[in-house]
């Protein structure tokens, strides 16, 4: 784990004269945005298998063993029908959107506000469709 927090490394940043200084002197709070690596780490922890998460997901089986090798990206409603699935926390969902490079869960996007509350209620992938349904908005999955 860092012993910095995200704002302390962005108030280097911004007061640092020299990135390169910077980088030498915070290597190990750099973290390398490799999904697969950080997709197997999360089913370490939640102690989950791939084959479950899968079939949870309702993802295509090939197309989401692809994601979890890294063989093929992702967008970001494929990414989070298997956060979903994963029954990951929000501040997880988060960092798995950042890890894949995507954007992060905006409250102000009404798409979004749906998918913080289905995340941190532990919906379904099923009852987070069922939602946006009903606010009108698109499914995770089409």
């Amino acid at each position: 784990m860092s012993a910095k927090d995200t704002d302390e490394l962005v108030n280097e940043l911004k007061k640092s004269k020299n990135v390169a200084k910077y980088f030498e002197e915070n290597q190990g709070e750099m973290v390398s945005r490799r999904l697969p690596e950080y997709l197997a780490k999360l089913l370490r922890e939640k102690g989950l298998s791939q084959n479950e998460v899968i079939k949870a997901s309702g993802l295509d089986a090939s197309y989401a063993c692809h994601i979890f090798s890294g063989e093929r990206k992702t967008t970001r409603p494929k990414l989070l029908a298997i956060a979903l699935a994963m029954k990951l926390t929000l501040d997880e969902t988060q960092h798995l959107l950042n890890y894949a490079g995507l954007t992060q869960l905006y409250a102000r996007v009404p798409w979004d506000s749906i998918i913080i509350h289905a995340v941190s209620h532990n919906k379904t992938v099923i009852e987070t469709n069922m939602l946006l349904e009903d606010f009108g908005e698109n499914p995770l999955l089409q």
